[in-house]
């Protein structure tokens, strides 16, 4: 302790603060204290931090110069510079020198509090140093003891100063009346502001210094800008003084030619707006803004052109400053940059340039709109770099530059330019201003998209354009990837802005049963088609739209996503599901795909992957296979076999056309040239290089894109599958579904349905509800007692008119199973209700050959005595009952033969094929469409569609008789007369030859190839006559 240093004793001081401070303890001797105040002291002396690196701190400094230098705020960035360089080499307290590790740790923490500002406007604050105290002390009259004093000739002269007199000579304030090039204003905007220049920092020169007049008149620009401007000087050779000739010539040759007042400007300074106009600066002296449109001012004039030459020159440089103040507008809009609000009647000017972002004010625009504003901002990056290098080279002089020269270098950034003003006004600006987002961005996407298959149809002429489409699509369909990302990974679509054409409608919850069904909504986009999409799309066979644009409308969506919609909304909707059934399990999966991988980071990846294995070509001898691709070697080789196989084929035809050979290689060969250069996450695209072509555009999205989509909606709706057959029993409850309603459960379904049958043989009530529940209950407890408390019986009624025949009483059953949640998406209430009216229809069968089986030739033995009227029959009695006898025979025939083909050949062999198509099924919407589809079959080949109910009548007709027969068999002879057997057997023979016939019709037409078996048996039991 006693060789503490001062800076250990504040040490100590400070940390006990700071244990009061935080923590609440003021006395030095508790516990509590002392144990707070050893960790405080043990992390600040043997903390892990890294030591401040100054050479990153230097790095920071001079990069916040620079910008400061960009924005063009010289003061502050002088201030800036200054300020650091005084703190770093000022002492401070307990530390030695300057520069010290010290110095650079609070300049460090200073610069990562600048990244949380507090929103105020820096005003510097004149610091006043403190003066020196003066030395009172006469060493004058000390040094000069015991000498004589000469006062000189005039000893009122004051002391002359050199330094003063020179001063006062050469203070000569002179204003700088232009800003120039460096500073990066226009002339309009300096000489609005020259009076607060002025102000704030006066620009003064020395006579003592060096050429600083001769300086200040080679970079002080003349104000040509201003009215009367005074001339400058030029050479007098002819080729200079162009316009004088000209204007002399139409001097003479004009009786009425009035010479104009001119605005004369140099080459130089023409260059120097042209520059300002495509850079973006929006007050120029030779252009004009009026209405959105850009104008040329009418009298500018150089002295080397005629007026009309620098018009037409000054007209086609225009145009792409109009489009360049439209792009950067609309960039200021969505990045809530804008400065100045638009003139009035700007928008109709620009049409609807801005009307964009009037829509919704108080909302941000969505996302798709920022990523195509990033995209286009990192291209304007890039081209105001360009422009900025021929500036500097202007300033430098080190050549000539010319006008014509600089257009023809900026030649292939203003057809880009044009590309995107294009693309900016069909996927932005014509689109209404109430327009829904979705259909924003999905009209923007699919502009792009056209753009691209449009410019690649010029060949090599529009590489560049469709290098500068792709990295834009590239950048504006980031959105899109990261909310489908988010979708079939997390389950959750987020789109607050509702700009993707997948929708979630909120009021359906996740567990509810049309969840898969109703939750989501596909959204469509109208558009108009052209006269080459309009007949592709009548190739196609589409539809028309609508009636009023029959052939001039279409709906599409984005068209990258079409050919993996289904997956995408299986994956996502899959997702979600299983989210909800395992909260838990997917929390913590989700924690562990935090450093997983975007789709847009694999799309790139992949994208690059793709591009660069090219020089591992397996076409290259002694070229080893690209690693991790399979798949892509696989489709390289046969797109390689393909060319080759086309390129023989000319041979063999003797066609020699080589463009045709051209355009056959660029269909199926990747271009060699195109790199992708990843860099911070973002994909940029080497302009220079050869382009993507929209053939390997379109490749590059199956090979790239679509397998990261399908192996995801793979993985998702496989384990959902997994879940419901697992843990939720889907197949059990399918099984049930099978073993209740179609009767597979034979000895279960027995016991329910024969009592009803006893009931109704004997001519008892059976329709009551607790009677059938407590049957139902009975008959299935015994075996399956899982499901008694699932099934249940209703009674409906029916329409009295169809109670006249005893087979159509069944039709009030109607048998319910509850199927609990998430089965019941698959096991649908609609379902049930198919399956009902089968499970109905085998009742009345059932009934039918149970009357038949149940028939006794016991009740025939009593038989001997005449009918109760006393009337002699007209056949004897064993003829009757020989008659009764083998019309028990037809009707059993009939009756078994349905019954086997409805159980055998209908139910057993769909239910097979139905359970191993279950058993394959890839996703819920495949099993859900797989089960209508068996419904649908069953319900189809069991007679009960509408278009074939003329059969199920006559089939019913005959059920009916079987009943009515059954009844007067067990009545016995004295209840009817023998008339009633001849009218018996006629129904049933005029039933089953029809029957016969139009089942033979439709076997032979091989439209229901299913009905063969039971039309043979049928035919089997005609009498032949």
């Amino acid at each position: 302790m006693a060789h503490w240093t001062t800076f250990d004793k504040e040490t100590e001081r400070e940390t006990k603060r700071l244990v009061r401070v935080i923590g609440g303890v003021q006395d030095e001797d508790d516990q509590n204290f002392q144990l707070a105040h050893k960790f405080a002291l043990s992390n600040f002396r043997f903390h892990r931090y890294l030591d401040v690196n100054s050479h990153t701190v230097q790095r920071r400094v001079e990069g916040i110069h620079e910008k400061l230098m960009v924005h063009s705020d010289v003061r502050k960035a002088e201030s800036w510079t200054g300020l650091t360089e005084e703190f770093l080499n000022s002492p401070l307290p307990n530390t030695e020198g300057t520069k010290s590790d010290a110095h650079y740790g609070v300049l460090s923490l200073l610069l990562f509090l600048s990244t949380t500002p507090l929103n105020t406007e820096f005003t510097e604050r004149p610091r006043l140093k403190e003066a020196e105290e003066e030395d009172s002390f006469d060493w004058a009259t000390y040094l000069r003891e015991g000498e004589d004093a000469d006062a000189g000739p005039d000893p009122e002269t004051p002391d002359w100063s050199e330094e003063e007199s020179e001063d006062d000579d050469s203070q000569q304030p002179i204003s700088r009346e232009d800003s120039g090039i460096q500073l990066d204003r226009t002339p309009l905007e300096d000489q609005d502001n020259n009076n607060n220049n002025n102000k704030e920092a006066p620009v003064t020169w020395t006579v003592g210094e060096p050429d600083s007049r001769l300086w200040l008149e080679h970079h002080v620009v003349t104000p040509y800008w201003v009215p009367h401007a005074p001339r400058f000087p030029h050479s007098l050779h002819l080729h200079s003084n162009l316009l004088n000739v000209w204007d002399q010539h139409l001097y003479n040759t004009d009786p009425l030619y009035l010479p104009e007042e001119k605005a004369f400007v140099t080459e130089t300074q023409v260059i120097r707006e042209t520059l300002w106009l495509l850079s973006g600066v929006k007050k120029h002296f030779i252009f004009q803004h009026q209405d959105g449109k850009v104008t040329v001012r009418s009298n500018v004039v150089v002295t080397h052109l005629t007026p009309s030459c620098l018009r037409s020159v000054l007209d086609h440089v225009a145009v792409f400053g109009q489009a360049v103040f439209r792009l950067q507008r609309f960039i200021d809009e969505v990045t809530g940059h804008g400065s100045e609000p638009s003139p009035p009647g700007s928008s109709h000017g620009s049409s609807h340039g801005s009307s964009h972002s009037a829509k919704r004010g108080s909302e941000p625009p969505f996302r798709t709109y920022q990523a195509f504003v990033w995209a286009l901002n990192k291209y304007f990056t890039g081209f105001k770099q360009e422009l900025t290098t021929i500036e500097r080279e202007i300033i430098c002089k080190d050549e000539t530059v010319t006008l014509m020269a600089v257009l023809e270098r900026l030649n292939p950034h203003l057809a880009q330019i044009k590309v995107l003003h294009k693309v900016f006004s069909t996927g932005v600006a014509e689109v209404p201003p109430e327009t829904p987002n979705v259909v924003r961005a999905s009209h923007l996407l699919n502009t792009l998209y056209k753009a691209i298959i449009e410019y690649d149809g010029a060949g090599e002429a529009s590489e560049q354009a469709v290098a500068l489409l792709f990295s834009l699509w590239t950048e504006t369909v980031r959105p899109y990837l990261e909310i489908v990302d988010e979708w079939i990974v997390h389950g959750h679509l987020f789109d607050p802005a509702r700009e993707f054409i997948i929708q979630r409608n909120k009021d359906v919850p996740v567990n509810h049963r049309d969840f898969w069904y109703a939750t989501y909504t596909l959204y469509s986009v109208s558009e108009a088609l052209d006269g080459e999409d309009r007949l592709s799309e009548a190739a196609s066979g589409g539809s028309a739209g609508e009636p009023g644009g029959a052939g001039r409308r279409q709906l599409t969506m984005v068209s990258f996503l079409k050919p993996v919609l289904k997956q995408i909304i299986m994956a996502g909707k899959s997702m979600q599901l299983l989210k909800n059934l395992h909260p838990k399990e997917q929390q913590e999966r989700s924690t562990r795909d935090a450093e997983r991988k975007s789709l847009y980071t694999r799309f790139l990846e992949s994208v690059q992957s793709r591009l660069c294995s090219r020089a591992q070509s397996p076409e290259a001898p002694g070229a080893p296979e690209a690693p991790g691709a399979p798949e892509q070697q696989a489709t390289r080789r046969s797109l390689v076999k393909m060319q080759s196989i086309i390129s023989q084929h000319l041979e063999v035809q003797e066609v020699h056309d080589p463009l045709l050979a051209i355009n056959f290689a660029r269909l199926y060969l990747e271009q060699e040239d195109f790199l992708q250069v990843f860099s911070g996450g973002a994909l940029a695209v080497d302009r220079s290089s050869q382009s993507v072509t929209v053939q390997t555009f379109e490749l590059t999205l199956r090979c790239c894109l679509y397998p990261h989509i399908e192996r995801r909606y793979v993985e998702c709706c496989g384990n959902l599958m997994r879940t419901l057959k697992k843990d939720y029993r889907l197949l059990g409850y399918l099984q049930a579904m099978r073993n209740y309603f179609l009767l597979e459960a034979g000895d279960t379904m027995y016991d329910f349905y024969t009592a009803i049958f006893d009931k109704a043989q004997e001519k008892e009530s059976w329709q009551q509800l607790s009677f059938l529940n407590g049957q139902l209950q009975e008959a299935v407890g015994q075996r399956h007692p899982e499901d008694s408390s699932r099934l249940s019986i209703s009674l409906e009624a029916i329409d009295p008119s169809r109670k006249k025949h005893p087979v159509n009483n069944l039709e009030v059953l109607t048998l319910g199973y509850k199927v609990p949640w998430p089965v019941d998406i698959v096991i649908s209430s609609e379902c049930q209700k198919i399956y009902n009216q089968v499970f109905l229809l085998l009742l009345q069968i059932k009934w039918a050959k149970y009357s038949l089986d149940t028939l006794r030739f016991s009740d025939f033995t009593d038989v001997g005595e005449p009918p109760a009227d006393g009337l002699k029959p007209k056949e004897p009695i064993k003829q009757q009952i020989h008659r009764m006898c083998l019309l028990r025979v037809k009707l059993m025939h009939f009756v078994n033969s349905l019954h086997n083909y409805i159980m055998t050949r209908i139910l057993h062999s769909t239910g097979l094929e139905f359970q191993h198509q279950v058993q394959e099924a890839k996703d819920l919407d495949q099993l859900i469409k797989i089960h209508y589809r068996y419904l649908a079959t069953i319900h189809d080949r069991c007679l009960l569609r509408e278009k074939v109910s003329f059969v199920k009548e006559a089939i019913m007709k005959v059920l009916n008789l079987v009943l009515i027969f059954s009844d007067r068999w067990r009545a016995g002879f004295g209840a009817w007369r023998i008339e009633s057997i001849d009218k018996m057997e006629s129904d049933f023979k005029n039933c089953h030859m029809f029957l016969v016939t139009i089942l033979n019709k439709a076997v032979c037409r091989g439209s229901f190839p299913h009905l063969e078996s039971l039309a043979l048996s049928l035919m089997a039991g005609l009498e032949q006559c």
